[in-house]
């Protein structure tokens, strides 16, 4: 068939569209459609796309017009669109901004609703009532403070908060990148990180100075950090996932930038220096020395004139900082991250107290561009040995999943794996303790858990950039935001259950750009609930565009 005679869409009634991947407009109608749905999953000839609400409140925060969405979906349609599809597009997309902030006399906004339904809605909301101080015609007085909680409530009733109350101005601070970094090296930014920065700043309009910037590890997301840093100039706050990340960024901010090393503070358990940039982390923020007592290191928040705040990570904000994050909306704030998937399907929050994504690119797009490592995924299936098979039969469920994961048999297989690479620089992960202390052991390799020192940690993260190890093994404490550029190859031998954000760092580890192919094996005890959950991480990686082959092994 000419595929120049039909279009590359098919659009279903249940908002799903399919996409084909060989068709001459697929680039065309992929980068469209990035604008205001979801990639669901994008294997080898068919993505598939969905719209949902926030896809469309996405869509209507950027400012995409609606008209647009409906023309050019018409336009790439290889049938005509279902009526259903048509009216909640239109529904959806116009959900956002029935409601309004904008502000008022100094302490207090105002929440403008134009719609006498939706004012009618709110004014009964009992779970709405304790933020409205007084109603003036179809606009709510709402206490300044209460902006972020308002956002919050208001998304999940349906009606998202287009917020134009914009931004205290922070402490001025002259942020500017270098040409060539400390290593000598020419620097500049990508022109897909050059777009997202532009994504997110927009000109330093009241629109803009919010939002998620979706990138695959090892794409530059420090990087595009540095670049909204400069575009702002002002005091940073920066957090993190751990205390290695910390110094990452640290090194980074002193390499790229012309700031110097005693304008950048670390805020963790080491030290605790607050500088105009100062970088910290999740734990930090929420420590407490008992539950009774309050989380004081979260008033970082509020202290030092920050003009911008830097989630790394964000799709890992736990609780806490999610209600301090709540009460800081007149700060700007980018999040960063991999992937918007949250186990704990608060994606919506985060729309609403972080900001819209700003800024997304397919996995395989920058694979295909030279960006990051082009990478061939594999799950070997072990048999339980056969004294294992009877303990397996008579455990719980819980059990069996630890029982499956610490398969003894494992162990040969990663012997194997090493020699069939001679070349390659590996990483061994696991989710058990006890397991990858007992293979560090057996392969006579060091390792690295949550019990290691930080002088350690860097120490031989350096050790294995420079390529004094070629081989390390690591636990669970590695998923976020470690930088290890020259990693080529990883052997997961076990994982948290069917983790998909999981699955996304760690394939992360080993994509940073590089002369050479990487390798991502996974190591499952075949016919056990290990393998079961391991379909749910196996399909996140295939709809990210990755071949999953998978191999039988027998010792």
């Amino acid at each position: 068939m000419d595929m120049t005679l039909h279009d590359p869409l098919i659009i279903q009634s249940d908002h799903t569209l399919l996409l084909e991947v060989e068709h001459p407009g697929y680039g065309e109608c992929r980068d469209f459609l990035a604008t205001f749905a979801e990639l669901v999953k994008s294997p080898e000839f068919i993505h598939t796309y969905r719209i949902t609400p926030l896809s469309l409140w996405n869509a209507a925060a950027l400012e995409i017009p609606l008209v647009e969405i409906e023309y050019e979906l018409r336009y790439f349609s290889r049938y005509d669109i279902p009526e259903n599809v048509l009216v909640d597009i239109e529904e959806w997309y116009n959900s956002y901004g029935k409601v309004v902030l904008v502000k008022d006399t100094p302490g207090r906004i105002r929440l403008v609703v134009d719609d006498p339904v939706i004012l009618e809605r709110l004014i009964h909301d009992a779970k709405l009532r304790s933020y409205w101080l007084e109603l003036e015609g179809n606009e709510f007085l709402v206490d300044e403070v209460e902006r972020g909680e308002l956002k919050h409530a208001l998304v999940k009733t349906g009606f998202p908060v287009k917020d134009l109350c914009g931004y205290i101005p922070g402490i001025e601070l002259d942020i500017t990148l270098r040409d060539v970094d400390l290593d000598s090296k020419e620097f500049d930014l990508y022109d897909y990180q050059k777009e997202a920065v532009d994504a997110f700043h927009q000109a330093g309009r009241a629109t803009g100075g919010n939002g998620i910037i979706v990138l695959p590890c090892g794409s530059g997301k420090t990087i595009i950090g540095l670049g909204v840093m400069s575009a702002i100039s002002n005091n940073t706050l920066i957090i993190s996932t751990n205390n290695v990340a910390v110094h990452q960024w640290r090194d980074e901010i002193i390499a790229k930038t012309h700031m110097k090393g005693e304008d950048v503070g670390e805020f963790t358990g080491l030290e605790k220096t607050i500088k105009p940039i100062t970088i910290t982390t999740y734990q930090m923020l929420t420590h407490r020395r008992s539950t009774d007592e309050p989380m004081q290191n979260l008033e970082i928040f509020r202290e030092n004139g920050w003009g911008l705040i830097i989630y790394d990570e964000v799709h890992t904000l736990p609780a806490p900082v999610f209600r301090a994050t709540a009460g800081i909306q007149a700060r700007r704030r980018l999040g960063l991250t991999a992937t918007l998937i949250r186990e704990d399907g608060k994606e919506d929050e985060v729309f609403a107290l972080i900001g819209p994504k700003r800024y997304d690119v397919p996995w395989k797009t920058l694979e295909n561009m030279g960006y990051i490592a082009e990478a061939i995924c594999t799950e070997y299936r072990i048999k339980l040995p056969a004294d294992v098979e009877m303990e397996y039969a008579h455990a719980t469920k819980r059990r069996k999943f630890r029982i499956a994961a610490e398969n003894r048999a494992k162990l040969d297989l990663v012997r194997q794996l090493i020699i069939n690479h001679p070349d390659d620089s590996i990483l061994i992960i696991g989710q058990y303790i006890s397991q990858v202390e007992g293979l560090s052991r057996e392969l006579m390799v060091p390792i690295i858990t949550g019990k290691t020192k930080n002088s350690m940690r860097e120490e031989l993260y350096s050790d294995f950039n420079t390529g004094k190890i070629r081989i390390l093994v690591v636990s669970k404490v590695a998923n976020f935001a470690v930088d290890l550029p020259d990693a080529s190859m990883m052997i997961q031998v076990s994982g948290t259950f069917g983790s998909r954000q999981e699955e996304a760092q760690r394939l992360g580890r080993i994509l940073r750009p590089k002369d050479r192919i990487s390798y991502f094996y996974t190591l499952v005890s075949a016919g056990t609930v290990e393998q079961t959950f391991g379909i749910n991480r196996q399909l996140y990686l295939v709809e990210q565009g990755y071949r999953y082959q998978i191999r039988y092994y027998s010792t």
